[in-house]
């Protein structure tokens, strides 16, 4: 983890802005997919922001790139860190509850850590984090449930695939690391959403049917929060976030999530989640914390000196 940054009031904003922003996404999609399928939804959400970053691009004259290296990596960054979760994800909230998807959606921090320590030479899977990631993945089963973890219904199903949406976005984050640490945020947001909709679009042709454009008012609004605020501007307000406050700070916006979707779904949506998934999230909570290791290290008495 990164060392611990002293956040002015600004950045704490911005920290809040960026997890209500994508709190809000699970309850746009579940608008959305009241209409629309997954895949096509996925379609819908890469374009438009893609196209609204292609426009910030060629406003503030930012360099387009060319390499072909470069766009081989925004291809596997727009499969691993947007059609594959996306899709996934889409997909469980036609089963279970939005805020039960955020939930599963903060088990990616685990993955992240455990798949750093596989792949990166650099990255030791020490005691505390050893200790955090299993905290988390007792969360993560907790919210499951026991019964669900030996059936396959389609709630089962739905979690399963939340689940292995967060396992994408860990490979996401490894492989951004080690293809796209020099690239430009705003044209590697651009480059893989870009990619991300070339491979939608046909998707979901061919899957849901072709893509139409009558579609009633409250479905293009959720799109519309979902590309612009809840993908394209969330994107780069995540960046300016990251230089400013660090990667160890952006947990809080990984905790703040379930709370903002669950608050919405509940309000909006009439959902009500079993207590095994508030359960789960509070065991997820300690996992992240354990990881992150500053809280442990404030509670640690100070040795005299």
């Amino acid at each position: 983890m990164s060392t611990q940054k002293h956040l002015s009031p600004r950045v704490w904003a911005e920290l809040f802005l960026l997890a209500i922003l994508w709190g809000a996404v699970f309850f746009s999609n579940r608008i959305a997919l009241d209409e629309i399928g997954p895949i096509t939804l996925v379609a819908h959400r890469t374009l438009w922001a893609a196209l609204l970053l292609w426009l910030v691009i060629l406003l503030t004259g930012t360099p387009i790139p060319r390499s072909p290296r470069l766009w081989g990596a925004f291809l596997v960054m727009g499969l691993l860190n947007n059609l594959i979760p996306f899709s996934l994800l889409n997909f469980a909230q036609l089963t279970i509850e939005s805020g039960l998807a955020s939930i599963f959606n903060a088990a990616t921090a685990l993955w992240g850590v455990l798949l750093a320590t596989l792949f990166l030479p650099d990255e030791r899977l020490t005691l505390a984090k050893t200790l955090g990631v299993g905290l988390g993945f007792l969360g993560v089963a907790t919210a499951i449930g026991l019964s669900h973890l030996t059936t396959l219904d389609p709630r089962s199903l739905a979690q399963i695939a939340a689940l292995f949406a967060t396992v994408s976005y860990g490979f996401a984050g490894l492989w951004a690391r080690r293809t796209l640490a020099d690239c430009s945020p705003l044209t590697a947001s651009a480059g893989m959403l870009t990619c991300s909709a070339l491979f939608a679009l046909p998707l979901a042709y061919v899957t849901e049917g072709p893509i139409t454009l009558t579609l009633s008012p409250p479905t293009w609004a959720a799109i519309a929060y979902g590309a612009i605020l809840g993908t394209a501007v969330a994107y780069l307000l995540y960046y300016r976030v990251l230089a400013a406050a660090g990667s160890g700070n952006l947990l809080v916006v990984t905790l703040l999530i379930p709370p903002v979707a669950i608050l919405l779904g509940t309000i909006f949506l009439d959902e009500s989640l079993p207590p095994r998934a508030y359960a789960g999230f509070v065991f997820l909570t300690l996992g992240l914390i354990v990881l992150d290791g500053r809280l442990l290290t404030r509670l640690r008495p100070k040795k005299p000196a």
